[in-house]
């Protein structure tokens, strides 16, 4: 089995250390990642300059860009082979409700799930981040649950495990998107120069987190498992909008 693994918080974050390792005790993984820390870059694409790729020490490839550049590279440029799955992670930190709408995590999976290959996203959701070994151990065991009974066609599959020691987590949960309430408002301060900056505020808590949302799982130390579509249309307005056009 070949994996091409990829993450947003750079090649050097420990998350994608530690799931490296893992997943390469049953499969063949090739890391591509961001060069640096690209948290909140959702799907861009870098369009406006060349890209270069380059091997870390460990054997890392690092992309001067971002998580979906990192998948998109890998799969239509350098791999000779396709992968048969492509995983991002581990995230320092949850992606929930909202969250995958910014979420580079959820990109680069994305990017993998659109290129026709089945796609894994895994965060640690919690506040410590002290237990990314019970993350990979979650990643590893849903590749080898794959590898065992292979998807009917591409999956995109959310994951947020829990920040605890896998011997307190209380088991696995298919859930929906939850929902956060709106953000903190922008934080306004001074430069040391003098000019005024603003800083994004924190996005807020848990609106709609009630039982079967990830929200609910992962507050219940259940491992959630949301499965995510691509499809933007707003099938049920097609008919109003067609009348409206219409006068």
């Amino acid at each position: 089995m070949r994996i091409l693994l990829s993450n947003d918080d750079g090649y050097f974050a420990p998350g994608l250390a530690l799931l490296a390792q893992a997943l390469s005790s049953v499969a063949e993984v090739t890391v591509v990642a961001p060069e640096r820390d690209r948290s909140g870059a959702s799907n861009s694409l870098t369009l406006d300059r060349p890209l270069s790729l380059r091997k870390a020490p460990n054997g890392f490839f690092y992309v001067n860009g971002t998580p979906t550049d990192c998948v998109h590279l890998a799969v239509t440029g350098m791999l000779e082979q396709l992968p048969d799955m492509v995983v991002s992670g581990i995230n320092h930190g949850a992606n929930m409700g909202d969250d995958t709408i910014y979420s580079g995590t959820v990109a680069a999976a994305t990017e993998g799930f659109l290129l026709g290959i089945p796609a894994i996203a895994v965060s640690l959701a919690g506040v410590s981040m002290g237990h990314y070994t019970t993350a990979a151990n979650i990643a590893l065991e849903l590749v080898q649950r794959y590898s065992k009974q292979v998807f009917s066609q591409p999956m995109l599959l959310n994951v947020n495990v829990p920040d605890v020691p896998q011997a307190e987590l209380q088991g696995i949960e298919i859930t929906r998107l939850g929902k956060r309430h709106k953000a903190e408002p922008v934080l306004k301060t001074e430069s040391p120069r003098g000019d005024t900056v603003y800083w994004v505020g924190a996005a807020g808590g848990a609106q709609d987190a009630g039982p079967g949302t990830d929200f609910h799982a992962v507050a219940n130390r259940r491992v959630s498992i949301t499965p995510l579509q691509i499809d933007l249309t707003h099938f049920e307005k097609i008919d109003y909008m067609k009348q409206w056009i219409q006068g």
